[in-house]
């Protein structure tokens, strides 16, 4: 019998801020209740911390230099084929619920579903829009998280029950900019912990990091707090209190998407459902939670890299099971066909992560990630675009710090600059060890090492642009 799929996927959420992986700042029952039945991922990795061209790669299961999805200026080209369109060729049910974030119109919008209803853009938390296949849109009184969920329980009671089906759910929460449903608008009455690394100068990094815009100290708007910071606080007190606002909020809106996962769970178990079910939980990326003093993400450091991946399916998956592999966000759209038994298309770059969720051994499994961010120096983050690879001990990043003239990047190009993490002496990343002679082998291994994954998914590594002729 082949499995039913609920695909549930936040916005921002970070995996520091979920129960299963040791969250010191919240909680997340309901979501934890996946890992306890099933899998976590512990080293789960995208290809790009941005939201539209994370979720093209998932869609897809391509690098986004093959799918197009570079920045959030560049739209998906919706003739491309994605795993819930293989799903349904094969007699899956398939249907899309929530934010899209990859265009719209007719060479934009979702393909591949029986059914979808998404929010425009970023949507809206309270009273959003929504827009129907037939292109109209419709203004759904509420909060978005919990109506996303009524759109997707909706679909469930309408489904025919003698057919599989994939469900993606996917929610506009926790994104910028942190509005609590009035259920959890008060939780949090005490401080929230800061992380050790907030008050990051930034000196151990290159000057990419020190270039960027996003510290919780000066760059969160006042539609990001909603108040006025107090007066006579001096510097350090007026970060605090800052990071509190962001904190809580952003926690506030985590904890409404964790009891909307607990509705499906719940869903699925009234139903008789769970066990015939594959159900995973996980973000479009991670997210800065006042770690190196930051919110947002697009950055290779470990915050933004590393996504939350909890998977369950009794059939098959060990209760409670951990695999510590390098996983990333273009292995999922395999990961799925394989348990459906449906082929993946040649296209697809990324490997089915089943073995190694049954608990096998994969002798070849990747010991590497690449990871590109197109977006370089946009108008309002200004973070230098870069490429890099991680393996389990080490990171790598090169800095070219070039728009390539994509849309959404800017035309002034920066001297480029390379990092090197010794990520078991520094798991925090506070100081680049790149010009350290005692890391000169670890240093030529992972520049050969990038340039083989490069290679591996057909990537193009930078060139400087050349001289000019008088």
């Amino acid at each position: 019998m082949r499995p039913n799929i609920v695909f549930i996927m936040a916005d921002d959420h970070a995996a520091h801020a979920v129960g299963a992986y040791g969250s010191k700042i919240n909680e997340t029952p309901h979501i934890d209740r996946i890992a306890a039945g099933g899998a976590l991922l512990e080293n789960c990795f995208c290809t790009n911390s941005l939201c539209a061209p994370s979720r093209a790669t998932i869609l897809t299961g391509t690098y986004n230099h093959v799918n197009g999805v570079q920045t959030l200026s560049t739209e998906f080209d919706n003739r491309q084929l994605v795993f819930p369109e293989l799903l349904r060729r094969a007699g899956y049910q398939t249907a899309l619920v929530g934010k899209w974030h990859l265009g719209h119109g007719p060479e934009h919008d979702p393909r591949g579903f029986d059914y979808w209803e998404v929010v425009p853009g970023q949507g809206r938390y309270r009273d959003p829009v929504f827009i129907g296949m037939d292109g109209t849109e419709q203004v759904r009184p509420g909060y978005c998280t919990n109506i996303i969920t009524d759109l997707a329980v909706d679909w469930l009671d309408q489904r025919d029950p003698q057919r599989p089906f994939c469900l993606l759910v996917h929610h506009k929460a926790p994104h910028r900019n942190w509005e609590p449903d009035d259920k959890h608008r008060d939780m949090y009455v005490d401080d929230v912990a800061v992380p050790g690394s907030f008050d990051d100068d930034h000196s151990g990094h290159a000057a990419a990091a020190r270039a960027a815009r996003m510290r919780v100290d000066r760059d969160l708007t006042a539609d990001d707090i909603k108040e006025m910071l107090p007066p006579h606080l001096d510097p350090d007190e007026a970060a605090l209190w800052t990071y509190q606002r962001y904190i809580k909020d952003y926690l506030r809106c985590v904890a409404s998407v964790d009891d909307n996962v607990g509705r499906l769970l719940d869903y699925l178990d009234e139903h008789g459902l769970t066990d015939d079910t594959i159900v995973v939980y996980t973000s479009d990326q991670g997210f800065f939670l006042g770690d190196h003093g930051w919110y947002d993400k697009r950055f290779m450091y470990e915050e933004s890299l590393r996504m939350p991946f909890l998977i369950r399916y009794p059939a098959e998956i060990p209760a409670g099971s951990t695999t510590s592999a390098l996983a990333m966000n273009v292995d999922f759209a395999q990961t799925f066909l394989d348990y459906a038994d449906v082929p993946a298309d040649s296209r697809m770059q990324g490997r089915s992560l089943r073995p190694l969720l049954r608990g096998e051994d994969v002798d070849d499994w990747r010991q590497s990630v690449y990871y590109r961010y197109w977006e370089h120096d946009d108008d309002e983050h200004h973070v230098w675009a870069h490429y890099g690879v991680r393996t389990h001990d080490h990171k790598l990043v090169y800095y070219y710090a070039d728009g390539l003239g994509l849309p959404g990047t800017s035309a002034t190009a920066q001297e480029p600059e390379w990092e090197l993490f010794d990520l078991r002496a520094d798991p925090w990343e506070m100081r680049s060890v790149y010009d350290d002679p005692a890391y000169g082998r670890i240093r030529a291994a992972l520049v050969e090492e990038l340039a083989r994954v490069q290679r591996e998914c057909g990537d193009v590594p930078w060139q400087p642009p050349a001289p000019v002729s008088g």
